[in-house]
């Protein structure tokens, strides 16, 4: 947890008596505002308000530790404003990414963007599941998805194709698919947080959700090319992590008439009034380089 947010959210949720009207002058929504309440609680271990449905107020433990959070944000204040006057970003951001997008495009975007800012320290924690973001302490997460938390502030930094793609040495045991109702004959390598064994595909005149099946599934989008490149079967993959080795002729594309749902690829943060400054060259960064991948 931000215990600085945190403290803001406090304070401001006491000021003007609801959630609802802190989150409105933060800059979050109201479930973000609500989770950083309860975090506090749970870091105090005691609860900070009495809420009736008429009004809200402090309970003699929130009174003591609203106290606490006056004295956390005027430091955290005074630290910013010296922050502030410094010519270039700096300090440690936290960032979440999906594997398959970590290794193919953001480590070597971040190699330029050290070359950039080299006063901002990244640790990249690389992770294909759904990262809280106040449990976890991220300033940034970058996801591939189309459906996003209502209560996250999202920035579109590029679009995901994808296409489906077999090994030669598959497609040679077991043929190549002429049409849709050809994948029920073969084996699908399917990814859990996408769909799992359910793939939605659209071509120039419709678009069909089809059942598939196969003998391997994971949860990690990098060991699902692998598994195609080593000819365990066909798997749904972004291009951009599997165009060169169509190149190289290590894989092949597979029913090119067809396409899965193209997807938004979105830098998330909690609150646009307290995203740092390192996170805010980031995305602008990344929006210039992953626009047109």
């Amino acid at each position: 947890m931000d215990r600085v947010i945190a403290a803001k959210v406090l304070l401001k949720t006491v000021e003007h008596g609801s959630a609802s009207g802190a989150a409105e002058e933060l800059g979050m929504s109201r479930a973000m505002a609500s989770r950083y309440i309860a975090s506090m609680e749970d870091w105090s271990g005691t609860r900070l308000l009495h809420r009736t449905t008429r009004q809200l107020s402090l309970t003699s433990a929130g009174e003591r530790v609203l106290e606490m959070c006056r004295d956390i944000v005027r430091v955290a204040d005074a630290v910013t404003e010296v922050a502030n006057h410094a010519d270039t970003p700096r300090g440690l951001l936290r960032v979440t990414a999906p594997s398959i997008l970590a290794e193919a495009q953001l480590i070597p975007l971040l190699s330029d963007f050290a070359d950039v800012y080299p006063r901002i320290k990244v640790d990249l924690q690389i992770s294909d599941r759904t990262i809280d973001l106040v449990q976890d302490r991220i300033d940034l997460a970058i996801r591939i998805a189309n459906r996003l938390d209502p209560s996250l502030i999202a920035k579109r930094l590029g679009e995901c194709s994808s296409r489906l793609y077999a090994s030669p040495r598959y497609l040679g045991e077991f043929g190549t698919p002429k049409g849709l109702e050809d994948l029920n004959d073969h084996r699908c390598l399917t990814y859990t947080h996408l769909g799992g064994t359910e793939w939605s595909l659209n071509n120039l005149e419709s678009q069909v959700v089809i059942s598939v099946e196969g003998t391997f599934q994971t949860n990690d989008a990098l060991a699902l090319r692998r598994a195609a490149l080593s000819g365990l079967g066909i798997a749904t993959l972004p291009c951009f992590a599997a165009d060169q080795e169509v190149q190289t002729g290590r894989l092949v594309v597979v029913l090119p008439e067809w396409k899965p749902t193209t997807l938004g690829i979105h830098a998330l943060y909690v609150s646009r009034k307290h995203l740092p400054m390192a996170a805010r060259v980031l995305i602008d960064f990344l929006a210039a380089r992953l626009a047109d991948i």
